[in-house]
């Protein structure tokens, strides 16, 4: 595939956090100043955030609004890579400052340039349209993070989290290269989507070779259940979690399953339309036991950083709900958009949470028990309304943006079910939506449980702030973030449609060959993910 320079152009967010990491490498040596590094990183955050946000406005804002689309090279300039490249910015600016509170000051402009890199990564897995784009990028979300784990805590627990978490990544890396070369095999090129020769057209051409595309579809779903922590790939988490810090818990939490999960609707919803028949019914299964194994075994956790693990496996199993909608039937029922809206939601609850035990926290001593959140009501009233308004979200309780998340995700499989239309999907897609309000109801047990915790037992222990102001900061924004989702969840919701309802068709993906190209995208017939 042909590389020019409308390419390049396309990345200049991209080029602009990669330059400018590098150049906090560099200073760093000279300069040790954790708040110098932290205000530097936090421009370098805006300015990209603008680059993505002015660079393809005439496209999805302006007068040009839906009309024409230019491109070129290995990349998918869609919707969905818009929004999923806005949000990674304003993640990595909000964990920017969480890092910034957590760093020992000779190691913040490392943790914060690498932040950075990681960052970049996953706005290129937000634009991939190749599969070598594609795993390059993922691994420029993996390395950094094995980084990031190492030098967060000098301890044995921290060492052993981030040995395990290495190893059992280069495993899952080599499932789904392994699940690549699949897929290239079939289609004898490397592009995801197109009106040309790609991956997707191959798959829907009839062609013997789609015989391996099942094998291709397993190998793909453990590489990337390992980064979503799907079930049965789910079993590293709460050990490392446990052993990272809670500025490490947290990015592992966020940042590999929006990756995950975007180079999942990538690969499978939309670069393997006739897997669907049966992809739905194996997804299905692993959401099911995804969220129950998740929300079951976070019932009895006294540790913080374990029950999050376990509780972010069974948000997993939420997003799961979604994929399984999308591939269950060649309608537009809302899955993906379903899918892209609750990982929003999770991101910022989650992130909410360990901001709050950053600021709380000092070098010596991190926040890892339950029982030292006791009396945090009375001795920390802000940190501990920012916990009670991140646990409720993620408890799915109203008005908070989780109830809404839960609410897209449930009714989409509803509405799969109920059309006439797709009679034989009723019962399975029915339980797969009770399932999950089941699996809500445990869950709400264990969050509850923190809440509690903080407002209605006594404190045993002396909790003292340290200069984390920015990790409150941080705290700050994610829970009011949180609250305004839930207050205008509409606003997000209608974002993740659009991206759902232009991600897939094949004019969008960028054309092979030289040069520009405008295509149009307006007047679009056909339901999503349906040629």
């Amino acid at each position: 595939m042909y590389v020019d320079l409308e390419t390049i152009k396309l990345l200049w967010p991209e080029l602009i956090l990669v330059l400018l990491a590098s150049w906090i490498y560099i200073g760093g040596t000279v300069q040790q100043s954790r708040l110098w590094w932290t205000l530097f990183s936090l421009a370098g955050y805006v300015v990209a955030g603008y680059a993505v946000f002015s660079g393809e406005a005439r496209l999805w804002y302006g007068g040009e609004a839906g009309n024409a689309y230019v491109g070129s090279g290995p990349l998918a300039v869609d919707y969905l890579g818009h929004i999923a490249r806005l949000f990674a910015v304003g993640i990595g600016f909000l964990f920017a400052l969480v890092v910034s509170a957590s760093a020992r000051r000779e190691l913040a402009s490392e943790l914060l340039a690498t932040l950075m890199l990681l960052v970049a990564g996953l706005m290129l897995v937000a634009r991939a349209n190749d599969l070598v784009f594609l795993f390059v990028s993922l691994e420029l979300v993996s390395i950094p993070t094995y980084v990031l784990l190492y030098v967060g805590r000098r301890d044995r627990a921290t060492s052993e989290a981030a040995v395990k978490y290495f190893f059992l990544s280069i495993l899952s890396s080599g499932m789904l290269l392994y699940g690549m070369t699949m897929l290239y095999g079939i289609a004898g090129t490397t592009t995801i989507s197109g009106s040309g020769e790609s991956i997707r057209a191959a798959m829907l051409s009839g062609s013997p070779l789609v015989g391996l595309a099942p094998i291709a579809l397993i190998l793909i779903l453990s590489g990337l259940g390992f980064k979503m922590t799907a079930v049965p790939f789910h079993f590293y988490a709460p050990d490392v979690y446990q052993g990272a810090t809670n500025a490490n818990a947290g990015l592992l939490a966020v940042a590999p399953k929006i990756a995950g999960v975007i180079a999942l609707i990538r690969l499978v919803v939309v670069a393997m339309p006739s897997v669907s028949e049966y992809a739905w019914q194996l997804t299905i299964v692993l959401a099911v036991l995804t969220m129950t194994l998740g929300n079951v075994c976070a019932l009895w956790q006294q540790n913080i950083r374990r029950m999050m693990a376990y509780s972010s496996i069974a948000h997993a199993g939420y997003m799961l709900i979604g994929i399984s909608v999308a591939l269950g039937s060649s309608g537009s029922y809302g899955g993906v958009s379903a899918t892209l809206f609750y990982l929003i939601v999770y991101g910022f609850a989650s992130l909410g949470t360990f901001a709050a035990l950053v600021s709380i926290s000092s070098e010596e001593r991190e926040i890892s028990s339950l029982e030292e959140l006791a009396g945090l009501g009375k001795s920390r009233p802000v940190v501990a309304a920012a916990i009670a308004v991140c646990m409720f979200s993620l408890a799915g309780i109203p008005p908070l943006a989780g109830f809404w998340g839960k609410l897209t995700l449930f009714s989409s499989s509803i509405r799969l079910a109920i059309d006439p239309a797709n009679k034989s999907l009723m019962l399975w897609f029915v339980l797969l939506a009770v399932g999950g309000a089941v699996n809500a109801a445990i869950a709400a047990a264990y969050y509850l449980r923190v809440v509690s915790v903080m407002y209605f037992q006594t404190s045993r222990v002396e909790i003292k702030m340290r200069g984390r102001n920015s990790a409150s900061l941080a705290m700050g924004f994610a829970a009011l973030a949180v609250i305004a989702v839930g207050a205008l969840p509409r606003s997000i919701i209608s974002e993740t449609e659009r991206a759902e309802a232009v991600s897939a068709q094949p004019a969008l993906a960028i054309q092979q060959g030289s040069g520009r190209e405008a295509i149009a995208l307006s007047g679009l017939e056909r339901p999503p993910f349906q040629d």
